[in-house]
C-alpha cells in the first residue's frame, strides 16, 4: 500500500522504551521499535525521528523532588541522546543508514543539528534522530517534536504512546472515558487535553501540522498510521 505521509516525525516517549521495567533500556524494546522503523522506511518514506529522555530522567519529576529545574531538564536532554544513540545502533544492526542529530553539541557521538543538513539526510533516504531536545531546558520534546517537524516540513507527527488514541478524560481513572476518532485543535486546546503539552499543541496549529496519536506497543501500528488506517486519534484543523 503506498503511504500517504511522505515526511512523518516520529514522537516516542521515553518512558516507552523501557519496556515493562519501569526505567532504564528494554533491548526488546528498541529491537521491536527498530523494526517497526525499518519497515516504515522501507515504503520509501522520509523518516524523522524524536525521542524523549523519561525513562532515565524526568526533568519536572527531578525538580519537584528539589533539584534545579534547568540541571535537571538539561540532564533529560542528555538521556534523550542515550536513547536516540540506542535506537541507532539497532537500526544500523538492521542495515538501515541513521543519523543522530542533537540541539545539545556532542560532536563525539551525534551530528549538531543543522535544518539544512537534516533535510539532506532526509532526502538521501536517512532516518534521522533528533536528540536533545531543543537544547533549551523547560521544554518538553513534544514541543521540540513539533518545531523539528515544522522544521523540516514535515506533513505529519506520529505521537507513540502507549494508549490507542485521545479520552477526554484518563482512561486508566474513569472507565466511561471517550476515546476520539478525530479532535479540532482548538477543542483539544480549549480542555487542556493532556496528549501532549499546550505549548506543542499550538505550534502544530499555527503550522497546520497534524498528529496521529497512537498505541505504538501494538506491532504494526506505526506502519499502518503511515499507510492511513484509521489507527488512534486525528487532531487537526
Amino acid at each position: 500500500m503506498k503511504p500517504v505521509y511522505q515526511r512523518p516525525l516520529l514522537k516516542i516517549s521515553g518512558e516507552g522504551l523501557a519496556g515493562g521495567e519501569g526505567s532504564g533500556l528494554s533491548p526488546t524494546v528498541i529491537q521491536g521499535t527498530a523494526e517497526q522503523v525499518r519497515d516504515i522506511h522501507a515504503l520509501g518514506v522520509e523518516l524523522a525521528v524524536v525521542i524523549g529522555g523519561g525513562n532515565i530522567i524526568r526533568g519536572m519529576t527531578a525538580a519537584s523532588q528539589g533539584m534545579d529545574r534547568a540541571t535537571a531538564d538539561y540532564m533529560g536532554m542528555l538521556a534523550g541522546v542515550i536513547n536516540a544513540l540506542a535506537l541507532q545502533s539497532a537500526l544500523e544492526q538492521l542495515h538501515v543508514e541513521t543519523r543522530v542529530l542533537t540541539a545539545l553539541e556532542i560532536t563525539e557521538v551525534a551530528e549538531p543539528y543543522i535544518r539544512r543538513r537534516a533535510i539532506r539526510h532526509l532526502e538521501k533516504g536517512r532516518v534521522v534522530i533528533f536528540a536533545g531536545g531543543t537544547g533549551n531546558p523547560y521544554f518538553t520534546t513534544d514541543t521540540a517534536a513539533a518545531l523539528r517537524a515544522a522544521e523540516i516540513h514535515a506533513d505529519v507527527i506520529l505521537k507513540a504512546t502507549q494508549v490507542d488514541g485521545v479520552y477526554d478524560a484518563d482512561p486508566e481513572v474513569d472507565k466511561t472515558a471517550t476515546r476520539y476518532d478525530r479532535l479540532a485543535f482548538e477543542e483539544a486546546i480549549q480542555k487542556n487535553l493532556q496528549f501532549m503539552d499546550q505549548t506543542a499543541i499550538q505550534l502544530c496549529r499555527e503550522n497546520r501540522l497534524p498528529i496521529v496519536v497512537f498505541d505504538m506497543s501494538v506491532p504494526g501500528n506505526i506502519q499502518k498510521v503511515v499507510e492511513g488506517e484509521t489507527v488512534g486519534t486525528i487532531v487537526s484543523d
